[in-house]
């Protein structure tokens, strides 16, 4: 559940290694053993030096690859076989370079519109805490102020607050990698998420924008359009895309166009299903989807921008809702006092 898989910024620079140094006519094994030797991650340095023994032994790369499938992902070890193939190593390691460091870069841009979204939403858990710790203490014991009406006070209702959200974090954490774990898992997460408003386009603009790159990646290696198509979703990370991989394959095995299997999908927008058919028709979609990538980019990184406004206005209108009901429960507070007070005249 809690795999080592290699980060996007490794990956990047493994491929980059291997893609300079093939290119530039160094033997395969001395590559890998240059490329071992600028790993910075233990595990990795390690798997690079088996993969040298077993190169040495008479294995080829991609299998001696698949043999480390907890660090390398499928999309690496398919495009490798592919260009073992073909010819085409250090091409294909350049491709994938730019593949990872596409892929990190939109990574990079959803951290930095995220973050201060969840600021604001940790920054709202602890001023609450605050505040059931202050009104907490107003009062004597048998009169204080509940803000929350759960029987929260002082100090010790402070940290149940706290508390209560450290746990459901958690376990709200756990929930989700077992989710992802399994592909029915990740297929009915991404469908619901794909149902939200701004997220689902969030999360169909990254999924668009990798889509492209991989298959435009595997196309030029290649690659059988079937192993393509699968690839390609499967380099989305959404579920929801990877679901209907086996779809579209048998639609287009079966006679189908791809612009018709895409749109069966009902996954791509009116506007993608017709670039790719513009590229079938004059057989150019690796080319296509290339040459219109940053466009898919920009694309996502809007929708993100996106995504991160809403969230923030969601955790200010539930900040905003708590205060005013704070209001109201400290209103009717001193009310209850002030008629206490003049009953006992």
């Amino acid at each position: 559940m809690f795999g080592t898989r290699l980060s996007l910024k490794q990956l990047a620079i493994v491929c980059r290694s291997l893609g300079t140094t093939l290119h530039a006519g160094v033997p395969i094994i001395k590559a890998v053993d240059l490329a071992a030797g600028k790993a910075s991650q233990p595990g990795l340095r390690a798997a690079l030096q088996d993969v040298v023994t077993e190169i040495k032994s008479g294995s080829q790369l991609a299998p001696a690859l698949a043999k480390h499938d907890d660090l390398f992902p499928e999309l690496t070890v398919d495009m490798v076989r592919v260009a073992e193939d073909t010819g085409m190593l250090p091409e294909v390691f350049r491709s994938l370079a730019e593949h990872y460091e596409n892929n990190l870069r939109l990574k990079k841009d959803f951290i930095s519109q995220i973050t201060w979204p969840v600021v604001q939403f940790f920054a709202a858990i602890f001023i609450i805490a605050a505040l059931i710790f202050l009104l907490g203490i107003v009062g004597d014991a048998s009169n204080r102020l509940d803000p929350l009406g759960f029987g929260l006070h002082g100090s010790s209702g402070a940290l149940a607050w706290l508390g209560g959200w450290a746990m459901v974090l958690v376990a709200g954490f756990i929930a989700y990698k077992l989710i992802v774990s399994s592909p029915s898992g990740q297929r009915a997460l991404f469908r619901v998420l794909m149902r939200i408003p701004v997220v689902g386009k969030c999360l169909e603009s990254f999924a668009v924008a990798r889509f492209s790159w991989a298959f435009h990646l595997t196309q030029e290696a290649g690659m059988p359009i079937d192993e393509s198509l699968h690839a390609s979703l499967k380099a989305t990370s959404n579920g929801a895309f990877i679901a209907a991989a086996d779809s579209m394959v048998s639609a287009v095995e079966s006679g189908e166009s791809l612009t018709d299997a895409i749109a069966r999908s009902e996954l791509f927008s009116e506007d993608f299903v017709q670039m790719v058919h513009v590229g079938e028709t004059t057989g150019t979609v690796p080319e296509t989807l290339q040459r219109l990538s940053p466009q898919f980019e920009d694309q996502a990184r809007r929708s993100m921008r996106a995504m991160a406004a809403a969230a923030g206005w969601v955790i200010w209108c539930l900040v905003a809702g708590f205060i005013i009901f704070l209001i109201f429960r400290i209103a009717l507070w001193y009310v209850g006092m002030i008629n206490d007070a003049a009953q006992g005249i």
